[in-house]
């Protein structure tokens, strides 16, 4: 009786959902149970929840490249204008893919 209520909510997360939310979902209607009972339970009945998607590869670490100079020496205070400048990039997820933000400060 339980798997089906699991395979039940399991369904109507669209197969999303994992054991913990699962779990909590059981809660939410009272059903005291374990935690490692639903993880189990999923496990025999083959339900696995959809996991979030990778984060891309930025870095391709080797012994070849050398490490860059910290040329500021984590010290971004200028007395002026165009005195200091710094970058940073980072990736944002969007449904097409991930995008590549430059910054320039």
């Amino acid at each position: 009786m339980l798997t089906k209520r699991i395979r039940q909510i399991h369904e109507n997360s669209r197969g999303t959902y994992g054991s913990p939310r699962v779990h909590a979902a059981l809660q939410a209607e009272g059903v005291r149970v374990a935690k490692k009972r639903v993880a189990r339970l999923m496990k025999e009945a083959g339900l696995r929840g959809v996991s979030r998607r990778k984060r891309p590869s930025t870095t391709v670490s080797g012994d070849t490249g050398r490490p860059v100079p910290d040329l500021v020496d984590r010290d971004f205070t200028a007395s002026g204008p165009g005195e200091l400048w710094v970058a940073d990039i980072t990736y944002v997820p969007t449904q097409e893919g991930y995008l590549c933000l430059a910054v320039v400060i």
